[in-house]
This record gives C-alpha cells, structure tokens and sequence, in this order.
C-alpha cells in the first residue's frame, strides 16, 4: 500500500514497508499566540521560518494550517501554501475544515498535494472527496462524524469502512486515503489509548491503509510529554502508523530508533547517520 505525494521536485512515498514518514505540525496556530497575531495581521514570516526550521530538523511533508479565529482561510490558506513552496521543496499537507480554503489552496499548489482532512460528515464526503479526486490529491480520512469522535474502538473502525468505501467509490484509490482514527488525551480518559490502538489494529488489519496520528495529544496535560510521546510513537508504528503528524525536533530521535528496531531501517543506516550528524554537531569549532 503505497500513498505518493510530491512537492515540484521532491516525491515522497508513504508505505508500510518503508521508513516512517514524518509530517511537521507546526504550522498550525492552535495554542500558539504569535503565529495566530502574525495570521490575523496577514503576516507570513513565521510561517516560512517554521517551515524552514522544520525541514532542517527531518520533516518530510508539511501540514499547513491558518485556521485562527478572524481569519479568512479562503484568503489565507493559499497565500501560506505558496509562502512554504518559495522557501522549501517537500509536499505540503493542505489542512483545514474548510472545503472552499481546500479549493482555494489545492488549486496553487504545485504536485500531489495531501489534504487534510474529510470526516464521515455527509457533507464532508460529499465536498471533500470530490476536491480530492478532481486535483488528484491524497486525503486523510478521520473516524469521526456528525455525532463527533466515537468513545469505542467499533464504530472508529466502522467509520473508517465508510470513509474508505465512499472514497473509492468517488475515484479516490484505497491507497490515496491515509486514516486517521484520533488520539485522545490520557489524562483526561484513562481508556482512552487502549480505545485508539485497538482501533490501529483493526484498520490496519481490515482495510490495509496507511495511517496517520497526532502523536502529541496522548500526553496533553502530562509532565514529560516528549518522553510519553516518544515511547507512544514507537508503540503506534509497530500498528501500523507510518506518517505520523508531530514536532519533529523533539521527537525525531524516537521515530528513528522505532524504524531501526522494527526492521524499517536498513542495516539502520538513517538511525546511525543521524548519530554522526549530531555527534558531529556538538563538537566544538
């Protein structure tokens, strides 16, 4: 099962063979003050330096996201996607709510976009769907609908069936859609992550889709988030979650070490090139 995406010049494959693919989620003004000021005044310099930075750190796709509250995502969204093309080379993930700011970005963007996201909402596969066939994009399906994010493991794989179901029959192929089936904070619900690894199993086993998590939200509210957020991540790889959405710069080094242990890494090449780099780094000049 193979997912392509690609930017003007750089293709990258999603699979469950190859390495994890990492997608950089810092784009993104939830919770972060400064770049939602930097939206509403119009401003994108941050989000080229996030970018930038991101990339340097091993992103190999972007999510891009200016969904603040006062700004016009229709307007935005593109401006951003072009922002991020002008200053790096890898696929974008195009990441909003709104299907028109989805139109409106897909239809600049230069390569096999992957948007993010459609819902089991009716209107959401009906208008998403069809963005995503008509721009040959590939999509992430999340497991939830109009009732909002399933407490159970069985009707998150049931959504999942929909999602997939719906989209081949738009013309969307099974291996375009990448699923998502949500990661919940554990502090809040305990169950929570036995709900969710649960339901990695079932769709990786029933359906054969690549699948993507945001990997941060199991430790929201918790002391030593990239220690539980590391160690989580090498637990969901091992089911099945091969592109990840995640702050890179801190949880690199863990998703490395998953590949390298579960057999993803050849002879662990990238885990002991990555040693060398930042052995190197921390030498004195």
């Amino acid at each position: 099962m193979q997912t392509r995406v690609s930017s003007k010049t750089r293709e990258v494959i999603i699979s469950d063979t190859g390495p994890t693919v990492i997608i950089g989620e810092r784009i993104n003004p939830t919770g972060k003050k400064k770049l939602q000021e930097e939206l509403l005044a119009g401003r994108l310099d941050m989000v080229r330096s996030e970018a930038i930075q991101q990339v340097q750190d091993g992103a190999d796709i972007l999510d891009v996201n200016v969904g603040a509250t006062g700004v016009d995502e229709v307007e935005l969204l593109p401006e951003a996607v072009k922002a991020v093309m002008q200053v790096v080379d890898v696929p974008l993930c195009i990441d909003s709510g709104n299907p028109r700011a989805l139109e409106a970005a897909l239809k600049v963007y230069t390569g096999r976009a992957l948007v993010n996201s459609v819902t089991a909402e009716q209107s959401s596969l009906n208008d998403v769907l069809a963005l995503v066939k008509q721009h040959n994009a590939a999509v992430i399906g999340l497991t939830m609908d109009e009732k909002g994010i399933p407490p159970n493991a069985a009707r998150r794989i049931e959504l999942a069936h929909l999602i997939v179901e719906k989209a081949e029959q738009t013309g969307v192929n099974r291996e375009d859609v990448i699923i998502d089936c949500l990661n919940m904070p554990a502090a809040a619900n305990p169950s929570a992550p036995g709900v969710l690894l649960e339901s990695l199993q079932a769709v990786r086993s029933q359906l054969g889709t690549n699948m993507t998590l945001g990997a941060s939200n199991v430790s929201f509210g918790l002391p030593e988030r990239s220690l539980l957020n590391g160690v989580f991540l090498s637990i969901i790889i091992h089911l099945g979650v091969n592109c990840p959405v995640v702050d890179v710069a801190k949880v690199r080094q863990y998703i490395l070490a998953a590949d390298a242990l579960l057999g993803r890494d050849q002879y662990m090449r990238r885990f002991i090139q990555d040693y060398r780099k930042r052995q190197k780094a921390q030498q004195p000049a």
